[in-house]
């Protein structure tokens, strides 16, 4: 039996500051520009009853992608599978607590003039069987406003 290859979402955004501060901001500084009140283990799973407290992305490979949330436990998201700042990184992904296997994620910071284009693929959808149609789906229309969020945090910074 062959398994149906389901295409990866793709997004990109170019932000005006250099490849190091963009790479650090999204891996290291996701939980300062990630919209945890919307997009949490706590905020898909409590209602409300829980919050994020914080979020970390731990450098390297093997390092966790978690959140700490108000009652005290954790939420892992995903896995870094590949580190090679400034340029690239890659992680497992599954954000939330449903017994399905996690998604990969592939994020390229790409110099670009001044600046630097963020070119995100998720990809892995045969993973979740016949779900992952849909999953794909959410994400396609997700990804665009996390990444527009993320280049609108950077552009708030101060040169």
């Amino acid at each position: 039996m062959i398994k149906e290859t389901i295409a990866p979402v793709r997004v990109s955004v170019t932000v005006r500051r250099p490849q190091a501060e963009v790479f650090r901001t999204f891996t290291n500084g996701m939980g300062t520009w990630w919209p945890r009140g919307t997009h949490s283990i706590a905020a898909d799973t409590f209602d409300g009853q829980v919050k994020v407290v914080e979020l970390t992305f731990e450098e390297g490979v093997g390092g966790r992608i978690y959140e700490r949330m108000s009652d005290g436990r954790e939420g892992d998201w995903g896995v870094v599978l590949a580190w090679e700042p400034p340029a690239r990184v890659v992680f497992s992904w599954k954000p939330n607590l449903k017994p399905v296997p996690p998604t990969e994620v592939e994020v390229r910071f790409v110099p670009d003039g001044s600046g630097t284009r963020v070119e995100l693929e998720h990809r892995g959808w045969e993973r979740l069987g016949d779900a992952g149609r849909d999953l794909r789906r959410g994400y396609q229309s997700g990804w665009p406003g996390i990444l527009g969020q993320f280049a609108a945090h950077l552009d708030r910074r101060p040169d």
